[in-house]
């Protein structure tokens, strides 16, 4: 992603249906803040949120993620999916799920990943169980000043379903 997808990106992050689980929409400024730690990210660890694009059409359907994350001093490697509302219900999140779950085991190496999801969100969760992630623990994140309860689902490698 880059400046030049600001519209695409800004659609999803500043949508409260979309954003509904992180309780706060994103102004402008954070969009461009965004792209920004995601490009940053990119060169760090050549990894991030990525735009998905529909096959077909070329449009840009959601952001899918694999990305370092540390949880209570513990390091982990997260999935996670973000899609344009009108995108919703389509396989675009769990079929971007599976193929970041297959370049963390396939180039990375990784042995697991986990997928970080509020309880409430029924919909993330179902697409973290049917890549094969099973929750093994709870942790609090403080998300601008608030503390949001986040479940960690942990999918060993080696229980991947394709």
């Amino acid at each position: 992603m880059s400046e030049a997808d600001f519209s695409d990106i800004a659609e999803m992050l500043k949508n409260p249906n979309v954003m509904y689980a992180w309780e706060y929409v994103f102004d402008d400024i954070d969009v461009l803040q965004w792209i920004k730690k995601n490009r940053e990210y990119y060169k760090k660890y050549g990894l991030g949120y990525f735009l998905a694009v529909d096959k077909q059409s070329g449009k840009v359907v959601g952001q899918i993620a694999l990305m370092p994350d540390v949880i209570d001093g513990r390091e982990y490697y997260e999935v996670g999916y973000i899609l344009k509302e009108k995108f919703w219900h389509n396989g675009y999140a769990l079929e971007g799920a599976k193929a970041m779950i297959e370049y963390a085991l396939n180039k990375l190496k990784l042995d697991n990943v986990i997928f970080e999801i509020r309880p409430e969100n029924f919909t993330s969760r179902k697409v973290a169980e049917k890549c094969g992630a099973v929750v093994t623990g709870e942790f609090v994140k403080n998300v601008r000043g608030k503390n949001m309860k986040h479940l960690i689902y942990l999918l060993n490698l080696d229980n991947f379903i394709l």
